[in-house]
């Protein structure tokens, strides 16, 4: 070998190492965290916890920066033209609004002016907000912020009891509401005035707002620091942020300013978001994706958030062009409804690098990067209460589908602080317990384990973990003591994790959606991926359901079939494709073909489907198919009988 190929065999081995072992990602994340950990420790003991104060210089410093832009829609905007390729253009349906750092600031001034004079809003207030993606949410949200009130940031789709909860246990003392968006709280005013009389809605307008607060003559407020709640410490409260009650009423999670702290720096670091990023997100704001790892990490850097009023799969791209997007958030099936949607140049136009969020199936990854010129995904796993959250920035092929993805170095650390716990072979929900120790267990590599969470200090679980405001029982069933040794305590994630040789972390299911199923744990999310395999649906869900004098739950799946297949073929391939890749208690049972509605976060809420009533339906007019030895055919009356009394088989 030449001397030229030694070298390039060289440094073709320590790519190959590095890529693999992450080293120089390490070493600059390591970096990060301390130069920028204990200086916001030491301000934090100093009474300036507050995300105000690095937004505030950010703005002094890049003060003619872009900060904030909104593809707003038109009123009545014109019919899309069509191209000469027959593709509809929809440059034409939004007017672009841009705010400079400058501008934003002044206006954040501005209307905590108002806020602090006309509405006697002070430190000691929780203010809900209902307002859907614009310029108008962050404006009021980071002028609360420099008066030092509370946010309880609202679902605007919530209303009647459980908007009326949200706000008593919050103890919310106004609510801003977005005229676009304020049809619920219109419907529920009358039960706040009677069960909460002492809470005031104010109905903003907005253009009047806005033309407002671009008068020169419109007074500026900055709060003394002294009022801007100075007692916070770095676990206090910065922002409420709902969960979306799918299993009860919702619960307040509480965001805290480390977390708000965290997740500027570091997840923003991780995920390559700097002075010349525009981060552009279609999620709402209400939700932590949005507010904390979109907007956070973005204004602290001087970068420009984008903030998309509502997702739209046909005019996605169109808006990632018009504002120049590099980054984009996802959650849930909004990839998937990318893919499905028809393809259009803008798909081809944009100047998005990097798409983070969660929820990307492994099924579509390599797919959805490859379709739309995507170079990094950034998948991440967390909870809004969650003490930390674990992140994989993935390019090329490595690491694919999944949740974190570090070097040697920081899984070394995680190693103590992260952990998979071995479920009870008898019954999945609970965490197995080694009957000689008494303590738990941890799960082998490839073996699916809930992830738990160190809490740092024990004897002070708060500060570690927060939990839900007003709400202590629900906080505490998400903490575990002496877990692993004596005087320990973990937090509880609820969702099943599994980690492969390389410390990969990859997602499988929800705890409440693993069933058991002839004496084996089925996971949901496994069952969907394979299903979605079949490339004959737009998408899956997968839930138990029981069968009378049957043990366990058998596997029902809802298939929203792809348009242009017949039921027949697309009952050929799934069968087809699930006979070959899952075992024989992973099989959907019974299916079912019908459109599948996501909610409002773009993730499907699964209990709606857990009470299906066979063979038909409660109403009786539903087509089911059953799995009968190597076919789906439909569920008849007849055919429920036979299983029911162990003449068929499933």
């Amino acid at each position: 070998m030449s001397g030229l190929e030694i070298a390039a065999a060289a440094a073709l081995g320590s790519q190959l190492i590095e890529a693999k072992y992450l080293v120089k990602d390490d070493i600059s994340l390591i970096k990060k965290v301390a130069l920028h950990a204990l200086p916001y420790l030491w301000k934090a003991s100093r009474g300036k916890a507050s995300y105000w104060y690095p937004f505030e210089q950010a703005a002094l410093k890049y003060s003619n920066n872009k900060a904030l832009s909104f593809p707003r829609p038109k009123k009545n905007p014109p019919t899309p033209q069509v191209d000469e390729q027959g593709f509809q253009i929809f440059d034409d349906q939004f007017d672009l609004e841009e705010y400079t750092y400058k501008e934003l600031y002044d206006m954040v001034l501005k209307y905590s002016y108002i806020l602090k004079n006309e509405y006697g809003i002070t430190s000691k207030d929780t203010i809900g907000v209902a307002c859907m993606n614009k310029p108008l949410f962050v404006v009021l949200w980071l002028a609360l912020w420099n008066i030092g009130a509370l946010p309880a940031f609202l679902n605007f789709n919530t209303k009647d009891k459980p908007l009326v909860h949200c706000l008593k246990i919050a103890g919310v003392s106004q609510v801003f509401v977005d005229p676009d968006c304020d049809e619920p709280i219109r419907e529920t005013e009358p039960k706040i005035r009677e069960e909460l009389p002492n809470v005031k809605i104010n109905y903003i307008d907005e253009f009047a707002l806005f033309d407002r607060l671009r008068l020169k003559s419109t007074p500026r407020y900055r709060a003394k620091d002294e009022t801007r709640r100075p007692q916070d410490t770095d676990s206090s409260a910065c922002a409420l942020i709902y969960t979306s009650g799918t299993t009860g009423l919702p619960k307040a999670g509480i965001m805290s300013w480390r977390k708000a702290f965290m997740a500027a720096v570091f997840f923003g670091h991780i995920m390559k978001i700097g002075t010349d990023s525009n981060v552009l997100t279609a999620m709402p704001l209400y939700h932590s994706t949005a507010a904390m790892l979109g907007l956070c990490p973005t204004l602290i850097v001087g970068g420009c958030v984008t903030v998309s009023q509502k997702f739209s799969a046909t005019s996605f791209w169109t808006q990632a062009r018009l504002c120049g997007a590099t980054h984009v958030q996802y959650v849930g099936e909004v990839c998937r409804y990318l893919l499905n949607s028809k393809p259009h140049p803008d798909q081809d136009r944009h100047n998005v690098r990097i798409a983070y969020g969660n929820g990307l199936r492994p099924d579509i990854w390599s797919e959805f990067k490859r379709r739309f010129h995507i170079e990094g995904i950034g998948e991440f796993y967390a909870a809004t209460e969650s003490p930390i959250a674990t992140t994989n920035l993935q390019y090329g092929e490595y690491g694919v589908g999944a949740c974190r993805k570090y070097g040697s170095l920081i899984n070394l650390l995680l190693a103590t602080q992260q952990k998979l716990a071995k479920m009870d072979p008898e019954d999945e929900s609970e965490i197995y317990k080694d009957p000689k120790t008494g303590f738990c267990v941890e799960a082998a590599y490839n073996e699916p384990g809930e992830l738990l969470m160190r809490i740092m200090n024990p004897g002070d679980v708060q500060k570690s973990f927060q939990g839900y405001y007003g709400n202590k029982n629900a906080t505490n069933e998400k903490i575990l003591f002496n877990v692993f040794s004596n005087g320990d305590a973990w937090y509880r994630s609820g969702d099943l994790l599994k980690m492969d040789e390389d410390k990969l972390l990859y997602f499988v299911d929800r705890l409440g959606d693993t069933f058991r199923w002839k004496s084996e744990n089925v996971s949901a999310t496994e069952v969907e991926n394979e299903l979605m395999g079949s490339k004959a649906l737009k998408q899956s869900v997968v839930v138990g359901v029981k069968v009378p004098n049957h043990e366990g739950r058998a596997c029902f799946a809802v298939c929203e079939p792809k348009d242009e297949l017949e039921h027949a073929e697309i009952l050929d391939k799934i069968c087809s494709h699930v006979k070959k890749t899952l075992p024989n208690y992973a099989q959907p049972a019974f299916i079912k073909l019908s459109t599948i509605q996501a909610s409002h976060n773009h993730k499907v809420p699964k209990n709606q489907f857990k009470n299906q009533v066979l063979p038909k339906g409660e109403d009786g007019n539903d087509l089911i198919y059953w799995l009968n030895g190597d076919k789906y055919q439909e569920l008849t009356a007849d055919d429920w009988s036979l299983i029911c009394t162990g003449r068929a088989k499933l």
